[in-house]
């Protein structure tokens, strides 16, 4: 997943300097919730891992 927030933000970039700016915005926003995603999985993954081994 974080891959593909990545990806989106290489393709909002590349949107951006070509002047595409409602694409641009539209990649930056799936790239956010991507992210955002990502961090949520991570934590769940960090304490359901705690909560295991203790």
């Amino acid at each position: 997943m974080l891959r593909w927030a990545f990806g989106f933000v290489v393709l909002a970039l590349i949107a951006a300097v070509l002047g595409f700016g409602g694409i641009a915005g539209g990649a930056v926003t799936i790239a956010k919730w991507l992210f955002v995603g990502f961090l949520c999985l991570a934590a769940v993954t960090v304490v359901a891992n705690a909560l295991s081994t203790s």
